[in-house]
């Protein structure tokens, strides 16, 4: 069987994730030093080639982390500074063609245990090394070599036959693999880090990449990444740099786009229709893949405790929950139905058993209460349920300043009050939001599905709630992975069946598998799938996606998609 870049569409739909890297953050959105980041060089390597500012949302203060392959890495390295083999556009049918990145071509075996990956000639790392095969093999066998970043014992290793070539070999068929590898691995340097003793924890703070752009300023405000003036792609990048910046939050990010200070980011802004129709520089994008949960630490056999651990208080959160206001209200009336099944009602639609109706829009109070009455709970004088002398109260976070989520845990606040559930919004640090995901010591956090390297709901399902993807309660797990601790072998035994395949009804029974024990206990608590808005103002630079031209997920915080969007865009003139 000779499968080429086009074959391994098929194989996408089931392919595993191998990558301990965030794969996507939540929309939404620090004063900042704003002075330098528009309308000129900025010291960089752009010349008079514009700089643009970016906003990936409120971070806090930035830290020094430079590391593709930290959980904790600043945005917009992956792309920008280090680059994956090829590119796949999540928005594109699974069957695109991937766009050549630092890779050129390549081809599996007949069994699916080794893909031949042909590599660009005449790339440089920005210190002037020269890129070869040999740094691919060293990445895939340091990422293997590396606990943290290889938790199953899964990840493959690497062979370069000669510069230009490099073996990436499985101890089983993997075909399923290809779109993580290929798309989602990001390529580092051996001569630099061949002494890392920890790739996880490596801070990498002067980095040296084969990107199109490359750290020239940081501060704890701000940071900006400079044309890299060597860059392998012609006439790339159009502009001369990218200054990110840290704001408090979605209010001080909307005025400062108005304002004309922030060039690209992603953030949900009320009324921008009229906003766009009074600038003809402002525009937007709207992308609806985002399923927003409420994650649960749901499994006491890993240490999570709480009342949230009885699957019968997750299905009253469930019942209890006015989806229709909570859209109204947080999410700018944008927000579409949503499946418990956790794959995209539309996109999705043949995947999804059609047992599992859609979550209710408006609440059933009367369902929620009976759930709760059914597993022994009982009404307190102070109107909340109990049960063996605990009472149904958590608390819920999200990051400061993420406006829409902010809202929405206010709201549901209210909402669980009527049917005898206290719930107590958070709003905390994005550090602390993450580094409680991953050591597991949350009851309820509000976050969204990241929907992996290619359009199929087999990611999710890998990413969040395999075995694999897991740690018990106190170990340092990932923030971006499966922090509902949810643990099944059934579900185990059916991502294993459905990345062995690529027979597409088969896929569909082992989703329904996985499906159906979602439902049954609800570690993540389906809201709604959200708007996503990706604002751009086009006068420095021009070329942004658009409705009809998404050449690219418009993120501004999704990687790589972002650094194609960015070395896309030309200066205005």
């Amino acid at each position: 069987m000779h499968l080429t870049r086009r074959d391994l569409g098929k194989f996408a739909a089931v392919g595993a994730a191998v990558s301990a890297v965030p794969l996507t953050l939540a929309s939404c959105g620090q004063s900042s030093n704003l002075g330098s980041g528009n309308g000129g060089s900025d010291g960089g390597g752009g010349g008079d080639k514009p700089i643009i500012s970016a906003y990936n949302g409120a971070t806090g203060s930035f830290t020094k982390n430079f590391n593709p392959h930290s959980p904790t890495v600043v945005h917009m390295v992956q792309g920008l500074i280090y680059e994956s083999l090829f590119y796949f556009n999540p928005l594109e049918a699974i069957d695109q063609e991937p766009v050549p990145q630092l890779g050129e071509s390549f081809e599996w075996n007949e069994d699916g245990t080794a893909l031949t990956v042909t590599v660009r000639e005449g790339v440089t790392w920005t210190d002037g090394e020269p890129f070869t095969a040999g740094d691919v093999a060293f990445t895939f066998n340091k990422i293997k070599d590396t606990e943290a970043l290889n938790n199953g014992g899964q990840a493959p290793s690497g062979e370069a036959t000669d510069d230009r070539t490099v073996v990436i070999t499985w101890q089983q068929p993997s075909f399923t693999e290809g779109p993580n590898v290929l798309g989602r691995t990001w390529i580092i340097p051996e001569h630099l880090m061949a002494d890392v003793d920890d790739l996880s924890t490596f801070a990498n703070e002067e980095p040296v990449g084969t990107g199109p752009f490359k750290l020239t300023d940081f501060t704890p405000e701000s940071y900006l990444m400079s044309a890299n003036e060597d860059y392998w792609e012609e006439g790339k990048p159009g502009i001369g740099g990218v200054r990110c910046i840290s704001l408090s939050g979605n209010q001080s990010a909307t005025d400062q786009w108005l304002a004309g200070n922030i060039d690209y980011m992603s953030s949900q802004i009320p009324n921008i229709d009229g906003h766009v129709e009074s600038n003809p520089e402002l525009s937007y994008t709207n992308t609806g893949v985002s399923q927003i949960v409420l994650f649960a630490a749901s499994n006491p056999d890993l240490g999570c405790t709480g009342p949230q651990t009885d699957p019968a208080v997750r299905k009253a959160l469930y019942y209890g929950m006015d989806r229709e206001q909570l859209s109204k209200l947080a999410f700018f009336d944008l927000a579409t139905d949503i499946s418990p099944a956790l794959a995209l009602p539309e996109r999705d639609a043949d995947f999804i058993d059609p047992s599992i109706e859609l979550a209710p829009w408006n609440a059933q109070p009367e369902e929620a209460t009976k759930v709760l009455e059914d597993a022994g709970y009982t009404k307190g004088d102070d109107g909340i349920y109990a049960k063996d002398g605990e009472r149904v109260a958590m608390t819920i976070s999200c990051p400061t300043g993420w406006a829409d989520y902010v809202t929405a845990l206010d709201t549901l606040a209210e909402q669980y009050k009527a049917i005898g559930i206290e719930l107590t919004p958070q709003q905390v640090s994005v550090n602390e939001w993450n580094d409680a995901k991953a050591r597991g010591t949350f009851q309820l956090v509000i976050d969204s599905l990241g929907q992996g390297p290619a359009p199929d709901p087999y990611y999710p399902y890998q990413t969040y709630f395999s075995t694999e993807n897991t740690v018990a309660v106190g170990e340092n797990g990932n923030p971006y992975q499966n922090v509902t601790r949810f643990s099944d072998p059934e579900v185990d035994a059916a991502l294993d069946a459905a990345a062995g395949t690529a027979d597409p009804e088969e896929k569909k029974a082992q989703f329904a598998i996985i499906q159906k024990k979602l439902w049954e206990v609800l570690p993540a608590i389906p809201v709604a799938v959200g708007s996503s808005m990706t604002q751009y103002n086009s006068t420095r630079a021009t070329g942004w996606p658009t409705q009809e031209n998404l050449y690219a997920y418009p993120m501004s915080w999704a990687a790589p998609d972002a650094a194609m969007v960015l070395k896309a865009v030309v200066p205005a003139e």
